[in-house]
Formats: C-alpha cells, structure tokens, sequence
C-alpha cells in the first residue's frame, strides 16, 4: 500500500529523463515540464507482463512546437531502445 490507498495489482513506474534533451525542451516552452521525466509502467495483465508508455512524439503534439519534433523523436528512440532490450533480457 502506498500513499494511503490498498491497491492488489503491482506496477512499477520508471522516470526516464536525459536532462540534455529536457532543457531543450524547457528552453523553447516550460509548460511541457508537465509531461515531464517520460515515464515506463510495467505491470501485468492476463498473465503477462506489459511495458507501457506515452510516446513523446504524442505528448509534444499536444503542446503545437513542431520545432521540438526532432527532440522528441530521439527520445522516443531511446524509450524503444530501452524497452526493447528490456524484454530481451
């Protein structure tokens, strides 16, 4: 139980943040700090286990900087790449 609420299902959340990117990212419009460190969930479901996220290519279109869409597909290569060698692991 955490922060006061039972809760059966186990999921793990981890930040995943490349502070070079981020400023980048913050330079051109702080409100993006919101969606701010990407995140992985793992958990399980049916049986399985299921590595989640939001794409920062996703999330940025939410904020309309096209600018910024060359930054969020590097960090979402490097979200896949960690994923990837997760289940492979």
């Amino acid at each position: 139980m955490k922060k006061g609420v039972a809760f059966a299902h186990e999921c793990l959340i981890f930040e995943v943040c490349q502070p070079q990117q981020a400023k980048k990212v913050l330079d051109e419009n702080m409100s993006v700090s919101t969606a701010l460190p990407c995140r992985i969930s793992i958990y399980e479901e049916n049986g399985k286990t299921i590595l989640a996220t939001l794409k920062p290519t996703n999330l940025l279109a939410i904020f309309n900087v096209p600018q910024l869409e060359k930054v969020a597909q590097e960090v979402e290569a490097t979200i896949v790449k960690i994923m990837k060698e997760a289940v492979s692991a």
